[in-house]
Parts: C-alpha cells; structure tokens; sequence
C-alpha cells in the first residue's frame, strides 16, 4: 500500500481508469467528475473496468461537487479536457485541496495550469497508453505503455518519486529531467495520429495503415517536430522511438520512419483518438491546444503548419457538425502535403 492521497480530477477514460486501478493499492483515492450519472455509477454498483479484455467492477470514492472533498491531497492529478481547466481547477486551490498538481492531460496547457496552481505546485507529465470512454460507468483501456513525468525546471524531487510509486500501480513509470521534451513528443502522437484519427474516424494503426494517412501523418508530425526544434527543444523519445525516427524529408528517410511506424503502433494502434471520442459524443474537442498548439507555437517561431492549420479547419467544421469525420479527409491532407 503506497502512503499517499490522491485526488483524480476528472473521470473520463484516463482518469477512471487511472483511478480504479489505483483503488486499494494507494492509500486514498478519491474522484471529481462534473457528470452526475457517472459519479452515481462509480459509487455503485462501481466502474465497470475493461482492462485490455478483461473486465471487473471497482467501487469508487466519487464526487461531483468539490466542496464534498476533504484535503489535502498529497496529489491531484488533472485529466481534464483543455476547455474545463479554469472552471474546475480554481475551486479546488481555493480550498487549498492538493498539495502538489500533476498535468496529465493532452496538449499545450501547461502554461495555463501554471497560472492557476502556481509554478511551484506543478509536476508535469504525460500519458502514453490509450482508454475508450464506452459511457456512464464503463470505461476500458485498449493499450499498454507509459507514464512520463518531470519537475518543470528539471531537477527531480522526493514528491516526484512518491509520485512515480503512486503511478506505478497503473502502469509503467518513466522520469525524465527533460519534461519540456517529453511534452513536445507527445503533442507530435497527438496531433499526428489523434489529430488524423478523429478527422478520419479510424483507429491510430488503422490511420497508418492507409497509404494516404501515413503520408499525411509523416507530414503532420515532420511540421511539429520542425516547430519543436525551432524552440530549441530537444524532443524526448515517445512510443517506444526517437522522435527524429519519424522525421521524413526525403526517401533515403522512408524505411527507418516505417520501421519507427511498428514500432509505435505495437505500443499504441488500438488506441482511438480521444477528439474523435469527443466528437461523437458532441462535445468540444481539445484540437486547439494540440494541433492549434502547434500552429500557434509555428507562427511564434516562423514555421509553416499548413496540414496542423487544415486539421483545426476540418475539427471545427466537424463539431459544428458542417462534416463528418472520414477517408476523404486524409486524402485532402496528403495533397496538401505534396
């Protein structure tokens, strides 16, 4: 039994998992969703858990008002989507509920995390494996890889290996004194293959294995990573590859990303993106701080982005309900990569 509170904010798939996983063999954990019904569900009769095939039921310390919650927590690790991250994270520092937060969610919020918790009381992570939301109460998770976390400015911390104990007991543990760079890497999985995912509707692998979602992904990832080395980031390894592996400026490039391709889907093929998820539940999707991430940081830094610019274009006409996500789509983005 690792020696430490939890509080998992935000129960959707990475979060509840997280968070049923965790039960019994941390402490205390405790859960903060805003969905009434799921929070009902995860109390009882608990989560329905699908772990890559194998299913089990496990109650939950649930809640959907925070003003329910007893702190503080050692931790509070945030697995929100980027539009709720103002309105649900400035109750709990009110109330001084956590002593440390852990970024855990998709993108380039950070920076607005910072803002709200304080620098000091940041770590950063991110969150390689992949989940599927199958609604109230039921949750699965599809594939098998790791956490990544890092302080901020570097240097790790006694909180940062209490906190690698505590992720343990979910899934492999990696920390890194380069976090910036794991960060980077990781908008690169998502706006290549979650971005292209949910505009396509296909699963990562199935993405990859369509010759015009393969060009398109290449293209999509070579913009991030050229935006990412103009920052003077040095890009961590993701998926189990160098980020550079998937780097394609020329064919002498072609066999060394397709063996790094592989690779990366034995760790994350099955995975389906999580704004293609959103999109199907009609939610908001979080493509402005993923590939609207990368086209932001592009223009800052004078780099091109136009198959990242065209994937936010395609997203939004998508939840507006102007398009549906399809085949077409990678197509139009391998044209346009040329």
């Amino acid at each position: 039994m690792i020696e430490a509170s939890v509080l998992v904010v935000g129960a959707g798939a990475i979060g509840g998992v997280t968070a049923a996983k965790m039960e019994g063999r941390v402490r205390r954990v405790s859960v903060l969703d805003a969905n009434k019904e799921h929070v009902e569900r995860m109390r009882d009769p608990g989560l329905l858990l699908d772990e890559l095939g194998e299913e089990r039921q496990v109650r939950l310390d649930a809640h959907a008002d925070p003003s329910d919650l007893e702190g503080p927590f050692d931790f509070a690790l945030i697995t929100l989507k980027a539009p709720h991250l103002e309105s649900a994270l400035g109750p709990l520092v009110e109330r001084d509920l956590a002593r440390t937060f852990v970024s855990l969610g998709n993108g380039l919020v950070q920076d607005r995390i910072a803002a709200i918790v304080g620098d000091e009381n940041l770590v950063v992570g991110t969150v390689e494996w992949g989940t599927t939301n199958l609604g109230a109460g039921h949750l699965a998770q599809t594939t098998r890889a790791p956490f990544v976390i890092g302080e901020p400015e570097g240097s790790t911390k006694e909180r940062t290996h209490l906190l690698a104990e505590v992720l343990e007991t979910v899934a492999e543990m990696r920390i890194t004194e380069n976090i910036s760079g794991q960060v980077w890497a990781k908008l690169l999985v998502n706006s290549a293959f979650s971005g292209l995912g949910a505009v396509s509707g296909l699963l990562y692998s199935e993405v990859v294995a369509d010759p015009a979602g393969r060009e398109a992904a290449l293209a999509v990832w070579r913009e991030g990573y050229d935006v990412g080395a103009a920052q003077w980031i040095t890009m961590d390894e993701v998926l189990g590859v160098p980020a550079d592996s998937l780097v394609v400026r020329g064919p002498e490039d072609r066999q060394r990303a397709d063996e790094a391709l592989e690779v990366a889907m034995g760790y994350a093929g099955a995975t389906k993106a999580s704004m293609l998820q959103d999109l199907e539940r009609g939610a908001k999707t979080e493509v402005d701080v993923i590939n609207g991430g990368v086209v932001q940081r592009g223009r800052e830094y004078s780099v091109e982005t136009p198959l990242n610019a065209r994937v936010v274009e395609l997203m939004h006409a998508m939840e507006r309900g102007e398009r549906r996500p399809g085949r077409d789509a990678l197509e139009e983005l391998r044209s346009l990569a040329g």
